[in-house]
This record gives C-alpha cells, structure tokens and sequence, in this order.
C-alpha cells in the first residue's frame, strides 16, 4: 500500500519522504523524512553507522529507496536536469593528478551552462596562491578546498558537503566557514554531514539527528540543545577524577593539571557537594549544554533506551 506523502513546502528543494533502505537483512534507513529549504544549512548528524550516507545517496540518485520516495527539485534524483542543479563534495574525491588546480576549475566549469564566476570560485574556496600546482602535489587539506570550488563552481541551488573540512587548518576552515555563510545568504542549500559539532553549531540553521536509520531529534541548534538538561562545570580543584566520575549525576569528568571539567545534569547539586569536598574551589564556569553535549547525550539516551 502507497504511504501517502507529506505536503511540499513551497521553499522545498529536496526530500525524503519515509524512506526505507535494505541491504540484504540490514536496515540503513528506517522511515527517514528529511526536507532541505532554500537559503539554509541543515546538518545531517549521527554516529558512524546511523544512516547519513545513505540518506545522501538516495538523494543524490546513487541508490534508490526500498520504500518511500526521494525527490529533487520535485525529480527523481537520477534526473539530469536535477543533478545539474546541485554541487558535491564527499568524503573521497578522485580527481586527475597531473591537472593543475586552475585546469581542474576550469574543465569542471565547462560542464554547466551558467556556472560561477571563476575568480569567485577561487576567492571563496581561498585557492589564489594554488592555481599553477599539480593536484598531485596539494596537501591534504589543500585538496579539500579544490574539492569544495570544484562543488560550488556549477552555480548550485543546493550543495552537498559530506565532512567538508576534514584535514583543513583553523584558518582554512574559517574560510569554508565564511564561503559557505555567503553561498547560504544568496539563496543556496547546504546539507552538511560532520563530526566536527562545533561546525554544525556554528553553521547550521537546522539539526535533524538520526540513530539506526531514524531522525531521534530535529529543530534549530537552540532546540536542539534545550532537549537535554546537561551543563558543564569547569574549575580548578583538587578533587580526584575518580571521586568526580563516581559521584550521581556526572556524566563525564576529566582534570588535566588540576583544571576540572564536568558534564552534569544538575549543576547546583553537583557544585554543592564539590564546594563541601573542597572549598578552595575557583575559576569557576558553569555553562549551558552545547551542541556536542546534547548530541551526546541524546545518543546516549537513545543507547539506554534499545
């Protein structure tokens, strides 16, 4: 029997609607609807395993759904007119070695018929001093960022970025970080996958989190983080991590050189029994779950809970 979809919002780009996949016995995804807007990043977020992968192959027509439904701009996703709407950028890339980054750019934009301004690409993807080099020849990082022009120079509506800055130093994530900012205020989509959360935080308009094929949590960063009660406590103190780990509540406990840091579900609790142990407790911080906390401790939750 046909499941019946769910309506179409107007700034609806690309959806899952209840998509199931199998792989022989295993079940990759569970159900899954998954809607991407214009103008925002949603970041697909779970432990190895959770379906991610998948979820962006069925989107991007590699696969198809064992039940339910995959559209793109209202297409199946092995439409071409679809495709060439989109720009990617996976994991592994393999891209010829003895091209030089400006052939590269310059043979990829040959292939859309309105594509990116090629000094834009350069500039957002922060490639100027890396034109004339062999692919070959690039560091890791540095393909990462040919790999991300190379994603964003067809122009896309609606761009995939599976780990985008895995290998990329602080200054050249911050560049990705301001290219992407930009992309997103003209109009364009982002699906990000990472496991750096403090990206996703720093990104993400939208979070939906998924655990065996299945969304476990969605809404905003803010929502997201307001579904769980953890705070972390840092201080200076002399208490053990052993008497800290062992104490109800805590969840996590680390001291490096004296410096406490706790993940807690009742801070004051916790903060009066650390001040009855020791008093000469100081440079103390108590602060809100973020990102990673709540991501954390939803999969934790949801551990306990199977």
């Amino acid at each position: 029997m046909d499941m019946p979809t769910r309506p179409l919002s107007m700034s609806t780009i690309a959806r899952l609607d209840g998509a199931r996949k199998h792989y022989d016995s295993v079940v990759a995804l569970d159900g899954l609807d998954l809607d991407i807007h214009r103008g925002e990043v949603l970041a697909l977020l779970g432990a190895n395993g959770a379906g991610k992968t998948t979820a962006i192959s069925l989107l991007l027509g590699l696969a198809a759904p064992t039940q339910g439904e995959a559209q793109l701009f209202g297409q199946s996703p092995q439409a071409i007119a679809a495709r060439q709407r989109i720009g990617v950028m996976l994991q592994t890339a393999s891209l010829p070695d003895n091209n030089t980054v400006q052939e590269l750019l310059e043979l990829t934009r040959s292939y859309y018929a309105t594509p990116r301004d090629f000094d834009e690409c350069v500039r957002l993807a922060g490639l100027q001093d890396l034109l004339k080099r062999r692919y070959s020849k690039l560091s890791g990082g540095q393909q990462r960022r040919v790999q991300f022009a190379l994603a964003i120079c067809g122009n896309p509506e609606l761009i995939f970025l599976d780990e985008p800055t895995t290998g990329l130093d602080i200054e050249s994530r911050e560049t990705l970080w301001t290219a992407i900012r930009n992309l997103v205020a003209q109009g364009t989509a982002v699906l990000l996958t990472t496991h750096y959360l403090e990206e996703a935080q720093a990104l993400a308009d939208r979070v939906v989190v998924v655990r065996n094929g299945r969304e476990i949590a969605q809404g905003s960063v803010d929502d997201i983080r307001a579904l769980v009660s953890d705070q972390r406590i840092r201080c200076r103190s002399l208490v053990s991590r052993e008497q800290l780990a062992a104490w109800p509540g805590v969840h996590e406990a680390s001291v490096v050189d004296g410096r406490v840091e706790l993940v807690v579900e009742d801070a004051a609790s916790v903060l009066r029994w650390l001040l009855s142990i020791d008093p000469t407790l100081s440079e103390l911080e108590v602060t809100r779950a973020g990102l990673a906390d709540a991501f954390l401790a939803l999969t934790r939750d949801t551990q306990e809970t199977h």
